[in-house]
């Protein structure tokens, strides 16, 4: 098998991987990118807990090309788990080549007590694509674990997935997020992240609460190398056609749909002034924020949404999340009496304002605040939008038909609050 070894300075390497005679009779060589790589320095052969393998690791991002497959290393995510099955029970819900990487990844660690002793478990919460967690016991203290994504059917319409996979691999080498372990067809496998997925009532925790608005705004200010156009229009648009499309004449009269083009365009006239455009993650739920309860360090995870907007929606995107518990035995069901209240909002842009190192007066919070609240707005009929076409393309158990006109309804609701009319 050949292995393509990407430098952090993009130096491509290639090397071999050797059996383990094979490279007891190597010479340790350096990983600088203009010295030859000898096949002794190859990942799957260190100890896990050497020096060395952590310096290479630093070094290098690994990616084993084998059947056009692309594999690269670290260990470490979380959602909540759902039932545990062993790989036989759970054959049938993983592609064959998902496996092959997982395999090929488990081959490479050395801690693992045995590869084919592995569990699968379907992680709750998601509701684009089925995740779950491939875990392996080890002879260490702890498991070895990796996240395998499989996308939802359909669900392309929503997104550009090489725009996401980029957007994923920039955020990796920005520190941001998990590296891509692997990906195959229809999915990709993730590095497992080693902290808590927050849940509903986190998001009112005061405390964590400003620990994401200052994450977000260093999300905000990373220079994604995409054009800075906002999407959130276009996005609106092109969703509102699709919609049209797959619904009947009763579901579309029923949804109001005819009347939703006329609604972004009055919509955009009203925000277009000011929209301060920013890289956003714009799926800012609990489910997608993570905390180390160690360091009380926050990661923004899941970029599938991701795009320039402006940043205000991604905050009012956020504010509209915390109606939801997707983690209920109705999780379609929104609460807006959840919704955050006037001075809980303005600590949060608070925070977010003051973490660049500015110092808002009241007047300018409550300004962007504002325009805040304008932007939740778009957020229902985008999600609403979102509801309808998932019905008709995701098979995942939720009920997104009654998410949508959950959403649409509080868009009519909030609507002559905020704009007046």
């Amino acid at each position: 098998m050949n292995i393509t070894c990407i430098h952090a300075n993009a130096y491509p390497i290639s090397f071999r991987i050797c059996s383990r005679v094979e490279i007891g009779k190597q010479q340790c060589s350096t990983t600088s990118p203009d010295r030859y790589l000898s096949p002794w320095l190859c990942w799957c052969a260190l100890t896990p807990n050497s020096t060395l393998f952590h310096r290479f690791l630093a070094e290098v991002r690994l990616f084993i090309i084998k059947d056009s497959l692309l594999v690269s290393e670290r260990s470490g995510g979380s959602l909540v788990m759902e039932s545990s099955e062993k790989r036989d029970g759970i054959k049938s819900r993983l592609p064959a080549e998902a496996m092959k990487i997982v395999q090929s990844l488990a081959c490479c660690w050395d801690d693992i007590v045995d590869v084919d002793d592995l569990q699968v478990i379907r992680l709750k919460g998601a509701m684009t694509n089925e995740v779950y967690q491939i875990k392996w016991p080890t002879n260490e203290e702890r498991s070895r674990k990796v996240l395998v994504r499989i996308y939802g059917e359909g669900v392309d319409v929503f997104f550009d997935r090489e725009m996401e996979i980029r957007t994923f691999e920039f955020m990796s080498k920005q520190g941001q997020g998990p590296l891509l372990l692997g990906r195959f067809s229809n999915g990709r496998i993730e590095e497992f992240i080693r902290a808590r997925t927050l849940s509903a009532c986190d998001l009112r925790d005061p405390d964590i609460s400003a620990l994401i608005a200052s994450k977000l705004k260093e999300f905000h200010d990373l220079n994604m190398p995409d054009p800075k156009n906002p999407l959130i229009w276009d996005r609106l648009r092109n969703w509102l056609s699709v919609a049209k499309s797959m619904c009947s004449a009763n579901e579309a009269q029923t949804l109001r749909l005819d009347a939703m083009g006329q609604e972004i365009e009055t919509l955009h006239k009203c925000l277009a002034a000011n929209e301060c455009v920013a890289f956003c993650h714009n799926d800012l739920q609990y489910g997608n924020i993570m905390i180390d309860e160690d360091t009380r360090s926050i990661t923004i995870i899941d970029y599938e949404y991701a795009c320039y907007n402006p940043f205000m929606f991604d905050i009012a995107n956020h504010f509209c999340e915390m109606a939801a518990d997707y983690h209920t035995e109705t999780p379609h069901v929104l609460d807006y009496s959840k919704y955050p209240g006037l001075e809980e909002r303005r600590r949060f842009l608070r925070v977010y304002l003051t973490s660049s190192g500015n110092q808002p007066n009241n007047l300018e919070v409550d300004k962007m605040l504002e325009e805040v609240e304008k932007y939740t707005l778009a957020s229902h009929l985008l999600w609403g939008l979102w509801g309808v076409i998932s019905e008709h393309v995701n098979e995942i158990d939720f009920d997104y038909m009654e998410y949508a006109k959950q959403r649409f309804q509080e868009y009519w609701l909030q609507k002559p609050k905020i704009l007046g009319s």
